[in-house]
């Protein structure tokens, strides 16, 4: 099996090659190149092939981590992006989120848990723990929407997202099949401006549809 290929933007030489030790462990990762600044790796990327992962430091001389990432996300939509940061302020995550990230790492974190993050950003294509999950609760803002604009179906779909029950569980729950469950999904991603199932869960919390 061919082994997702990572990069590492990380300015001090000896944590970045730390970094890749530990990831070059990982059976199903392999680091393709290491960059110190955001403008090192747009250099690089003109001779290589981009990673499928980059784990992006936060604060790095000449082009910091979200100056990068937003970069990235215009210019390589498809390459994910993972904070791994001593950084651990709102405002910052924050930012790296809305810069694209698809997840964020404090640099104490354990080797289990980074594995983890990369299999989980593979398989789904992000990575929220608590602490990012915490931070877009906090900074969820705006009205509710119309009561017309959420039917009653949407609004029972929206309550048993929030729980534990997987999108064939919910299916089976409201006496549905799992097409329409998935279109539900689809046309609630749209209409509430949402990306992913943490997306619909923040915004029925934040608009207390379910109570936590």
């Amino acid at each position: 099996m061919n082994k997702r290929t990572v990069a590492i933007i990380e300015d001090h030489t000896l944590l970045s090659e730390a970094i890749a030790g530990v990831v070059n462990g990982f059976p199903n990762f392999h680091v393709a190149f290491l960059c110190k600044n955001g403008n090192e790796l747009i250099e690089k990327l003109k001779s290589h092939k981009a990673p499928e992962i980059i784990l992006m430091d936060v604060n790095m001389p000449i082009m910091n981590g979200i100056e990068t990432t937003k970069w990235l996300t215009e210019n390589y939509p498809d390459v994910d992006v993972i904070a791994l940061t001593v950084e651990e302020d709102e405002h910052t995550i924050l930012k790296m989120i809305k810069a694209g990230a698809k997840g964020y790492l404090l640099k104490d974190v354990d080797k289990k848990t980074l594995e983890q993050a990369l299999e989980k950003t593979v398989e789904t294509g992000f990575y929220h723990n608590n602490l990012v999950n915490n931070v877009l609760v906090n900074s969820v803002t705006g009205k509710s929407p119309k009561e017309e604009l959420l039917k009653n179906t949407e609004i029972e779909f929206l309550k048993l997202i929030c729980t534990e029950m997987t999108y064939k569980e919910i299916a089976d729950k409201m006496n549905l099949s799992p097409k329409t469950i998935d279109g539900y999904r689809d046309n609630l991603f749209v209409k509430l401006n949402v990306k992913n199932r943490i997306g619909l869960v923040i915004y029925a919390i934040k608009n207390k549809i379910f109570k936590i």
